[in-house]
């Protein structure tokens, strides 16, 4: 039987982009995911006692801004005691509601932009719920 030259051009093809998406799966998934360090205060007693301590608490444009640990590892964030929602980009900076187009290097730059953002408004005590949908997303879609 003879294969038609057409017929196996795309098999071989089809092949071709198979080994080679396999190849790239594989050393993506193979490479260990890499943070930043994040940078917080240096203590004598221990890591225990540094990870409690603040990431920074400071006044900032008449806002007290606060930023702590979360209990995944992920900084959260408060503008005179309400919460910020953080979001990680891609290429590990932060965004926040306020700014969704400005991506900050780290939650410090992100919380003193979305204070300039809110000028003198306040933040909504909803703002923490930001992007939250209890039962999952109501369209369905995890981005």
């Amino acid at each position: 039987m003879i294969v038609p030259r057409r017929a196996a051009l795309r098999s071989l093809f089809a092949l071709a982009v198979t080994a080679l998406t396999g190849g790239a799966l594989a050393r993506i998934a193979a490479r260990e995911p890499t943070r930043p360090a994040r940078p917080g205060p240096a203590t004598a007693a221990g890591p225990a006692v540094a990870a409690s301590a603040a990431l920074f608490d400071e006044m900032y444009a008449g806002r007290r801004i606060q930023g702590l640990p979360g209990p995944d590892g992920e900084p959260l964030a408060l503008v005179d005691g309400r919460p910020l929602h953080l979001m990680r980009c891609a290429d590990g900076g932060f965004v926040t509601p306020i700014d969704h187009y400005e991506s900050c290097p780290t939650p410090l730059a992100a919380v003193r932009a979305a204070v300039d953002g809110l000028g003198t408004a306040r933040l909504s005590r909803l703002a923490a719920a930001h992007g939250t949908h209890p039962g999952g997303s109501p369209r369905g879609v995890h981005a």
